[in-house]
């Protein structure tokens, strides 16, 4: 009786003390779950900064190595994107210790992003000047988009197609450009004026210009060369 009373004694004490020094292992390291979610949340944030709060976001952030052992941060984790890393598809995460014992490691997540971005609504040749009618919202995986995309139907109105798209086209910004309202060689208005009164010349465009835009004019009568912007069509303001 005695032999199984010390026995039993023994047993216990060995799963005590093997239970105590899993917690303290546990308590020295930091937690692969933390680190996840901290990979999360941060790229979760970028992707929504970047995307805005009309796109859909899903985020998987890879398990890490299970022998990974890094000494648990006194601070909270910070988290950065890798060089080279982006918002969207497969990237990398940071995340870094800064006390006890400095660490970093890095990880791989992919970002899925999807939501509404304008196509063309009809096939649509090069020159075109965007209207309404010209283009749609479609809702789209943002991840195949590697050149860009737009969502904004108000801010590409008056947009210049650079080349034809067929119907249902993405529309990505290197297609567009702003409308020429002064072309190299046009006669233009040179437009000077105070809050007392304005001056309009006559002069002859060096260059193309869009709206705001700065453009070199010469003065028909004065053959003068000078720089302004463009205000309006054929209109170019200048400082007295």
């Amino acid at each position: 009786m005695i032999r199984h009373t010390m026995i039993a004694i023994v047993a216990y004490t060995l799963l005590s003390t093997l239970a105590h020094a899993a917690l303290a292992s546990t308590a020295e390291h930091e937690s692969h779950e933390t680190i996840r979610q901290t990979a999360e949340a941060f790229i979760y944030d970028e992707a929504r900064k970047t995307h805005g709060a009309d796109f859909n976001i899903e985020v998987d952030v890879s398990r890490l190595d299970a022998r990974l052992r890094l000494r648990a941060c006194s601070q909270p984790l910070e988290a950065f994107l890798a060089p080279g890393g982006r918002t969207t598809g497969s990237t990398t995460v940071g995340i870094s210790c800064s006390a006890p014992a400095p660490w970093s490691l890095y990880i791989p997540v992919t970002v899925g992003v999807s939501g509404e971005v304008l196509v063309a609504a009809r096939s649509l040749p090069r020159g075109t000047v965007l209207a309404a009618q010209d283009i749609r919202l479609e809702r789209r995986d943002i991840t195949r988009l590697t050149s860009g995309y737009l969502s904004d139907p108000v801010a590409v109105r008056s947009m210049v197609l650079r080349r034809a798209v067929a119907s249902g086209t993405t529309l990505i910004p290197n297609m567009l450009e702003a409308q020429r309202m002064v072309q190299r060689g046009q006669n233009v208005v040179l437009l000077a004026q105070s809050d007392n009164f304005s001056i309009r010349m006559s002069g002859e465009a060096l260059g193309d210009a869009a709206y705001g835009e700065l453009v070199k004019v010469r003065n028909r009568s004065s053959r003068r060369v000078v720089e302004g912007v463009v205000v309006s069509a054929g209109v170019v303001s200048v400082n007295l």
